[in-house]
C-alpha cells in the first residue's frame, strides 16, 4: 500500500534553513509527480511546491525563491530545502501523491512541523 513518512520539521529561527524529506513506499515512485502542502490550524491545505517525474516543478508565490523541492528516485524520496524561513511559514507540512488509475486517490504523509521562531 501507499505510505509516505515525512521527517526533518523543527524549531528554527527566522532566516534559517530546515530540509524536510518524505520516504516513499507502496507505488512506482519516479512515475509519479510529488507535491508539498501545508496546513495551518482552521485553514485550507496549500500547496506549496510540486515536482514532476520529467523533474519539472512548480512553486506557490508565497515560497518562490525560497523553497525548492527535489526528488531522489533511487531513494524513493522527494525533499524540500526551505531558507530564509520566515514566522509565517510556521505550519505543518505533508507530502502527497495522487495514485491510482482510473480512480486517483490522494495519499498523505502523517506531516511535519515547521516553527519559525526566535
Amino acid at each position: 500500500q501507499v505510505q509516505l513518512v515525512e521527517s526533518g520539521g523543527g524549531l528554527v529561527q527566522p532566516g534559517g534553513s530546515l530540509r524536510l524529506s518524505c520516504a516513499a513506499s507502496g507505488f512506482t515512485f519516479s512515475s509519479y509527480t510529488m507535491s508539498w502542502y501545508r496546513q495551518a490550524p482552521g485553514k485550507q491545505r496549500e500547496l506549496v511546491a510540486t515536482i514532476r517525474s520529467s523533474g519539472s516543478t512548480n512553486y506557490a508565490d508565497s515560497v518562490k525563491g525560497r523553497f525548492t523541492i527535489s526528488r531522489d528516485n533511487a531513494k524513493k524520496t522527494v525533499y524540500l530545502q526551505m531558507n530564509s524561513l520566515k514566522p509565517e511559514d510556521t505550519v505543518v507540512y505533508y507530502c502527497n501523491v495522487v495514485v491510482g488509475v482510473p480512480f486517483p486517490q490522494d495519499f498523505w504523509g502523517q506531516g511535519t512541523q515547521v516553527t519559525v521562531s526566535s
